[in-house]
């Protein structure tokens, strides 16, 4: 490693609060700048990727699990704070934490009791979520090591993820490939390209798990923090968080969003679904006017620091998680403490149990398609 190198890497070092992890290299690639992260506990590299735009803002990611490390835009004030939640050590990635920053699964989310049928054939799976399947598996999507290398995009430095799930994998029938491309727009935009194809007929549902906070991480809770979700429906769950099969209304209920809602204006409300996700843990139906669009689906403004966070995707639903299981016990990024509800997810995807529920949209990919989603985490601010 040269001089210049080594400075740099121990830069990068140090904003990340990595002053023990070791740094053997630093690249600058399709402008992206690449270095060593760490090693997993079975010996595998893994790499960091920086990824900077014009105006500043910046992504870290790795190619474990596909993580986002930290993303860092500016507030009201040109001001740039990390919003995503997340740890300084490998290890702790592999560990411990509930999914920080990772791509999930070959199925993201629940499937009801670890079992499905396609095609005539029943499948079971690890039940890791009380008598239920959860993002994958034991080892899913979020624990593996990804093949990733830095690109150019035509709209922002990149990287390119892949990963083949082998037939039997977790449980799932068929040889996976699976290819993301992260990108960072000059438009303050976190853009995932997702593609697909399988050699037997699988079910693939795959999500992106960043929990953010628009103040910063670890800078208090996000009940402050006002929403909206363009959709008329959701499916309402049981007790172990599986829909029911409903498309139910949202008018009426604390599930309506439809109007900008701070998120703990209705959330501690003596409501049955509300009661069984110990806050709100549930798939909204997005309003598309056709499916696979583009559709802009949830806006979330932080009013102290001004950050507004947009979330548009090609997928026919989205996961609004408030962070109800976050207890204290996990003490991530520069030594601050993720208490309760200190985060929320906003997960694009298929519905919960779509494989178990016909009148959900398919899930079901099949040898010669392939599956595409696009989702966009806009960031902008107001006044």
């Amino acid at each position: 490693m040269n001089v210049k190198q080594t400075v740099l890497a121990g830069m990068l070092a140090a904003g990340l609060g990595l002053a023990g992890c070791d740094v053997i290299t630093s690249s600058q690639k399709g402008g992206a700048v690449e270095r060593l992260f760490g090693t997993t506990s079975d010996g595998q590299a893994v790499k960091l990727f920086t990824l900077k735009n014009k105006n500043g803002a910046e992504l870290q990611v790795i190619n474990f699990g596909a993580i986002v490390l930290s993303l860092k835009v500016p507030d009201r004030n040109g001001q740039l704070a990390d919003v995503t939640l997340g740890c300084d050590q490998l290890s702790d990635y592999e560990s411990k934490t509930p999914y920080f920053g990772a791509v999930v699964g070959r199925y993201g989310n629940r499937i009801a009791k670890g079992q499905f049928t396609l095609e005539g054939q029943t499948y079971t799976l690890a039940t890791n979520n009380g008598p239920n399947a959860l993002h994958g598996g034991l080892k899913g999507f979020d624990k593996v090591v990804w093949q990733a290398q830095a690109v150019q995009a035509s709209d922002g430095p990149a990287v390119e993820f892949s990963y083949l799930s082998k037939d039997g994998e977790e449980g799932y029938p068929g040889s996976l490939a699976v290819k993301m491309v992260y990108t960072l727009t000059d438009k303050n935009e976190f853009k995932i390209q997702y593609t697909a194809t399988t050699d037997k007929p699988t079910v693939v549902n795959i999500t992106h798990h960043s929990y953010f906070n628009l103040a910063g991480a670890g800078e208090g809770d996000i009940l402050g923090h006002e929403i909206m979700i363009n959709a008329d429906r959701f499916t309402p769950v049981d007790a172990t968080l599986i829909p029911t099969g409903e498309l139910k209304p949202v008018q009426g209920t604390p599930m309506d969003f439809t109007k900008p809602m701070a998120i703990g204006a209705r959330v501690n409300q003596d409501d049955e679904q509300l009661k069984f996700g110990g806050g709100y843990d549930h798939n909204w139906v997005i309003n598309q006017k056709e499916a696979g669009e583009l559709t802009a689906a949830v806006r979330v403004v932080e009013p102290k620091s001004g950050r507004v966070l947009e979330v548009l995707t090609t997928e026919p639903g989205v996961q609004f998680y408030c962070g109800n299981f976050l207890d204290g016990t996990l003490t991530g990024k520069g030594g601050k403490v993720y208490k309760h509800r200190y985060g929320f997810c906003l997960e694009p995807q298929h519905f919960p149990d779509t494989p178990n529920h016909t009148n959900f949209p398919s899930c079901v990919l099949q040898p010669g398609q392939t599956y595409t989603q696009t989702t966009i985490y806009r960031f902008s601010t107001v006044k």
